[in-house]
């Protein structure tokens, strides 16, 4: 609740004969005497939809922050934000960035079904251009969030990955060799501008936020799993997320931070909790199945995609918890969140289907290895045709 007006205030505390000294002072001069809001002026990006509105309404709520200035393509719903409305790649931005002391910027696109030139095109141009408008504006920090996907997922991954750990992944699965780009102008952005500290944010498989093929997987009547691998699944609730991006922007912890539920879920696990049953494929199959499904453009998840469900990369999140930060969630709330949000929805291959289709579909799951193995018979008999 807000604080009554100063003069509501003022009238209340009259008294029937009050003292000279007891008697309220003026406006003008009580204002003088208040002591200036706290904390840092803070600029989101994409601020209208998504992670970037959940924060900006919790930044705006912070009585550690002075002031937010939110910055999209459209307004959003958070009124007590100072609103500006264009495209980030547009230079003007620095213009608005004036006054702010940091910026995070979560204005990205990462969606299955956008074009991946034009989103590799927006999420590159959009990441460059904030970061010298921020330079140009006198902005002393800015925070990107990228995700803990450009760890990469590999057999040989240590159980769980320091922020340190060499970044391994490759541009093969959905959107990540824009994160591994965005995590390039990171480095060099304090070189280039000096003065200019970047922090760079790495959530596991997150939960609440943007549409992803890791939480489509969940949608699934069967959970595909790659005969050989080892899945080790660890979510992260997009509240923990904001949580953590306010303490990068009081610089409570600044470098690379990974944040996640503390641990992780095996497969056996995730099976148990949520109730789906396996479908275990070759590699050959899986991933041979996966590539020309994209590739013929009926699914939006190329191969590499895959590569996540199969091998680990769950993260410490020592930084965040040496600074005194703790995730509130566990990943079986998560996932149990996941899978409510999940309920009704039909996935086959990374592509939702309508309820006519996955009543047609039957055991849906089974689609990816029934189209691979058609794929062989298919080319078999050919082979035997031209004997």
């Amino acid at each position: 609740m807000s604080s009554p007006d100063p003069q509501v205030r003022a009238a209340r505390n009259q008294s029937a004969r009050p003292s000279p000294d007891d008697r309220p002072r003026p406006a003008a001069q009580r204002a003088d005497e208040m002591p200036a809001p706290r904390g840092p002026v803070v600029a989101v990006t994409g601020a209208a939809s998504g992670v970037g509105a959940l924060l900006t309404e919790r930044l705006a709520d912070s009585g550690e922050i002075k002031r937010v200035v939110a910055i999209d393509e459209r307004r959003g719903e958070c009124a007590a934000a100072e609103w500006h409305i264009l495209d980030v790649r547009d230079p003007a931005i620095a213009e608005k960035l004036r006054g702010a002391d940091v910026v995070v910027h979560l204005a990205l696109d990462l969606d299955l079904e956008s074009d991946p030139a034009a989103r590799t095109a927006y999420n590159v141009r959009g990441t460059q251009t904030v970061l010298t408008a921020a330079a140009a504006a006198g902005v002393h920090r800015v925070v990107l969030c990228t995700s803990a996907m450009v760890y990469g997922a590999l057999p040989d991954n240590e159980l769980p990955l320091s922020e340190d750990a060499e970044l391994r992944a490759t541009a093969e699965a959905t959107g990540v060799g824009d994160l591994l780009e965005i995590e390039r102008l990171a480095r060099r952005a304090p070189r280039a501008h000096p003065g200019l500290n970047v922090t760079v944010v790495r959530p596991s498989v997150l939960v609440g936020g943007p549409d992803t093929a890791l939480t489509r997987y969940f949608e699934s009547p069967r959970l595909l799993v790659v005969a050989g691998s080892r899945p080790a699944w660890q979510f992260c609730h997009v509240e923990d997320l904001c949580s953590a991006l306010e303490y990068a922007v009081l610089e409570k912890v600044e470098g690379e931070l990974a944040v996640g539920c503390d641990g992780w879920l095996e497969q056996e696990e995730v099976e148990e909790l949520s109730g789906i049953r396996r479908m275990e494929l070759p590699s050959a199959v899986a991933l041979g199945a996966a590539a020309r499904l994209h590739r013929i453009g009926l699914t939006p998840s190329p191969a590499g995609d895959l590569a996540y469900t199969m091998y680990p990369w769950v993260v410490s999140g020592s930084r965040l918890h040496d600074a005194g930060w703790r995730p509130r969630w566990t990943n079986e709330e998560v996932l149990a969140e996941l899978l409510e949000e999940a309920s009704g929805r039909h996935t086959v291959a990374g592509r939702r289907l309508g309820r006519k289709d996955a009543t047609a579909a039957g055991a849906a799951g089974a689609t990816v290895a029934l189209l691979g193995a058609a794929a062989v018979v298919r080319r078999a008999r050919k082979a035997r045709r031209r004997i």
